[in-house]
């Protein structure tokens, strides 16, 4: 019989023999992936840029669609079996063409890996009025796995990776606005219901996909240095959560507790590639483990990363993650059945 992680069901740690500190290439220790195929957006920078050097290393062939060409072009030389394309998130029709070059290869898709993603950046919206961090973080991967569904069934036994965050648990999916035309724009609210709808969209998508070789993950990479994915964030919220000073100048002592890009992967590539996870999806994940249900029960101080861990109840529910689908192919245009 199917299993589902609606409500949370399946949210119990497996003690994987990872932790916080595990690296990416520890996790893929002793993991083939020639004749592999993945596809990793944002995987020119921060832990994406990671994941595609390690997922390379074991043998797979990476490509990386890329908004800023050139950029990932500088960024990926020299790691081998990567192929770069043109695509951006906001932009349908460029999700469409991307999809469609890849479909015409004919080739399985082992593994989608969606980890491009903006956060805490002024209202922006796109040509649909969509809300910026909604629209890359989400909607865009929505359309993007629904157009390659194809290749994901003909790899019998694939995976769809969302990289997801611990912000889901600043808010709940708003049903009633999500595009904040009836609120005031708060861009924390925007980035917390953009990363909840990852997480609701991997336990709903793995729940169709399961009979037909297709499982799906939401993770929380940690809180990881050297990534540029703050740098619209006004200095102001990092100075609120006690990160920063009246300087801007993180306190050493947080870069003490941060991960490391190297281990920041970790949780992605384990997701994507372990067998501990053959029989078990729609779990959010977290140092390479699956994470525990956080129904108040956890402690959390943004000057301590490590406490920043759990995934909240609410983007985890069925009759959420149901909603979301629904409404997901709604505001896309897109049929998404997932047979």
């Amino acid at each position: 019989m199917a299993q589902n992680n609606y409500n949370g069901a399946l949210q119990k740690p497996i003690n994987s023999g990872f932790d916080a500190k595990s690296t990416a290439s520890e996790v893929i220790q002793g993991i083939d992936l020639n004749g592999k195929v993945a596809i990793i957006t944002g995987g020119y920078a921060g832990i994406g840029l990671e994941t595609t050097r390690v997922l390379s290393s074991a043998g797979a062939t990476v490509i990386v669609p890329a908004r800023d060409m050139a950029k990932a072009s500088k960024n990926l030389e020299g790691i081998v079996n990567v192929e770069i394309e043109i695509m951006d998130l906001t932009d349908p029709a460029s999700i469409d063409a991307f999809a469609e070059k890849f479909l015409a290869s004919n080739r399985p898709l082992n593994i989608l890996i969606n980890n491009a993603g903006i956060m805490w950046v002024p209202l922006r919206r796109d040509h649909r009025g969509f809300e910026s961090q909604l629209a890359t973080n989400h909607l865009g991967h929505f359309q993007l796995t629904a157009r390659l569904w194809p290749a994901l069934k003909k790899a019998e036994g694939s995976r769809v990776v969302n990289v997801s965050s611990f912000g889901h648990q600043i808010a709940p999916f708003d049903f009633e606005d999500p595009n904040f035309e009836n609120r005031e724009y708060e861009t924390l609210q925007g980035y917390g219901q953009s990363k909840t709808a990852n997480n609701l969209f991997a336990v709903e998508l793995d729940v169709r996909g399961q009979d037909l070789g297709v499982r799906a993950y939401s993770l929380h990479p940690g809180s990881v240095n050297g990534t540029d994915l703050g740098r619209e964030a006004p200095m102001a919220l990092f100075q609120q959560m006690g990160t920063h000073d009246a300087e801007g100048n993180i306190y050493p002592e947080v870069t003490q507790k941060l991960k490391t890009t190297e281990q920041g992967a970790a949780t992605n590539v384990w997701c994507a590639t372990s067998a501990q996870l053959d029989h078990i999806g729609g779990v959010y994940c977290e140092d390479a483990d699956i994470a525990e249900l956080d129904e108040g029960n956890i402690e959390h101080r943004y000057d301590e990363p490590s406490t920043l861990r759990g995934v909240r109840p609410y983007s985890v529910n069925g009759k959420n993650a149901r909603k979301l689908w629904t409404l997901s192919e709604q505001m896309t245009g897109i049929d998404f059945p997932a047979k």
